[in-house]
């Protein structure tokens, strides 16, 4: 393996593997290991005795068993495909490693990453909910993430179908990105219909993370798992449409838990995907309709309008600027913009939450619209 200054040599990351893979060791006793012996080459040079003075018996027998071909070979593998360029493990002793883990209880001991690692300690929010998601929660996730991603902010969500898929398209649209969280291993991509978007993710400026080593399939015990990294990389969890059972819950429950905030997006009170979200604020959750409600709660403002511009940010620019003509100066509402700029449902939303994000147009108590400063 070639040694740069953002890579450790391949005998130290060959430990850490076979620390990860060991018997009996997952991460709270993998971090005991450590406080005691420093680095995972120390731990496997201790001596029998040592080792049962720091955890059972037969996790220290499992230490000094002699490896098996099995796991030598998923170690050799694992080097190799941390070779390639868009490739990286960060263990615990890592400098890269994110930050805001560390402050979880079980800080996963080696994280599979794919893409821009160095998002892992960008600021980010978590958007998450069904994955049988409606049209309008789809539109209101993608919507979310985009003007919180324009905000400098990565978007952290699961690779899921329905509201984490449009999630992770709205953080690639905005300059913040996107970071997806996955249940298997680094090598797989789950579920297979969001293969191109994976894609995209890796090689057009996101990063997808496992704590689960490569190889490893879509196992419904390692998703809940996964979900407390979601929430520990980011500084708050939105739920857009959750149902009452939802998996999300436990995502928005590892938040707290974490002191990370979590924001709910209201629904109808008829809607089976509204009752999780409403769950959600009667414990506490903060009630948000907009993006500015987020932004304000965690103290941050939208990016200047020319700050990071991308050919899509000027293209933007144009539509919101025809927007603005076609508004005028007295209210109007959202269908009447519609006729007037003959733009469809999801794309006159969008123009109107960055616009209300940028302070040129505010959204009036009966839904209707107006321009601001000229």
């Amino acid at each position: 393996m070639i040694q740069t200054a953002q890579t450790a040599p391949s005998n130290e990351l060959a430990a850490w593997l076979r620390l990860e893979q060991a018997e009996g060791v997952g991460p709270a006793t993998a971090r005991k290991l450590l406080a005691a012996f420093g680095l995972p080459e120390n731990i496997f040079a201790a001596s029998y005795a040592a080792l049962s003075q720091v955890v059972p018996e037969r996790v220290a027998q499992a230490l000094k068993t002699e490896l098996s071909p099995q796991t030598q070979a998923q170690i050799e593998r694992t080097l190799e495909w941390a070779d390639a360029p868009e490739n990286r493990l960060l263990t615990l002793a890592d400098v890269y490693y994110p930050k805001a883990l560390l402050d979880i209880p079980d800080p996963p001991l080696v994280l599979y990453v794919k893409g821009r690692a160095e998002l892992l300690n960008a600021p980010s929010l978590a958007i998450v909910g069904s994955r049988q998601a409606s049209a309008q929660g789809v539109k209101n996730a993608e919507n979310f993430a985009r003007a919180m991603s324009n905000a400098g902010l990565a978007i952290a969500s699961g690779l899921a179908l329905g509201i984490d898929a449009a999630a992770h398209r709205g953080g690639l649209d905005g300059v913040g990105s996107t970071i997806a969280v996955i249940g298997t291993g680094a090598d797989i991509v789950y579920p297979a219909r969001n293969r191109e978007l994976a894609h995209r993710i890796a090689f057009d400026g996101g990063c997808i993370v496992s704590e689960c080593p490569l190889g490893t399939p879509a196992i419904s015990a390692n998703f809940p798992r996964r979900n407390r990294i979601i929430s520990g990389l980011a500084k708050g969890v939105l739920v857009v449409e959750a149902a009452a059972q939802s998996g999300s819950l436990i995502t928005a429950r590892m938040a707290a838990e974490q002191g990370r905030d979590v924001f709910a997006i209201p629904g109808s009170i008829h809607s089976p995907l509204a009752k999780g979200c409403h769950q959600l604020i009667k414990q506490g959750a903060k009630l948000v309709e907009s993006a500015q409600d987020v932004l304000e709660e965690l103290r941050l403002q939208p990016l200047p309008a020319n700050a990071a511009a991308t050919p899509a940010d000027a293209q933007a620019e144009p539509q919101a600027t025809q927007l603005l003509d076609a508004m005028g100066f007295d209210p109007v509402s959202p269908d009447q913009l519609a006729e007037r700029t003959g733009l469809d449902a999801a794309a006159l939303a969008g123009l109107l939450l960055t616009l209300e994000l940028d302070g040129r147009i505010e959204r009036l108590p009966d839904g209707s619209y107006r321009r601001l400063n000229g």
